[in-house]
């Protein structure tokens, strides 16, 4: 199992285009990966469940990868926050 934390840099935090483009690159991968924040847990390939935790700028945001690949998917969705968010 992999984690990270981030925090959401966007001024408008996590809203839809760069949630549907973060669930694309999640469903890429074979291993279950979640988002968390305060608490509350969703799956990262079902928009809905990350549009749901309602990360705002600022907030901290911990993405844990568990499966065959998932240090290529914890690297991959890494950076892919650091770019986008």
């Amino acid at each position: 199992m992999r984690s990270f934390d981030y925090v959401i840099t966007d001024p408008q935090g996590i809203h839809a285009r760069p949630a549907g483009l973060f669930v694309k690159e999640a469903s890429a991968f074979s291993s279950s990966i979640t988002v968390s924040k305060d608490g509350k847990e969703a799956d990262a390939k079902r928009i809905f469940g990350i549009m749901g935790l309602a990360a705002k700028q600022g907030q901290t945001i911990t993405v844990t990868a568990a499966g065959d690949d998932e240090d290529e998917a914890a690297e991959k969705l890494s950076r892919f926050l650091k770019e986008t968010l």
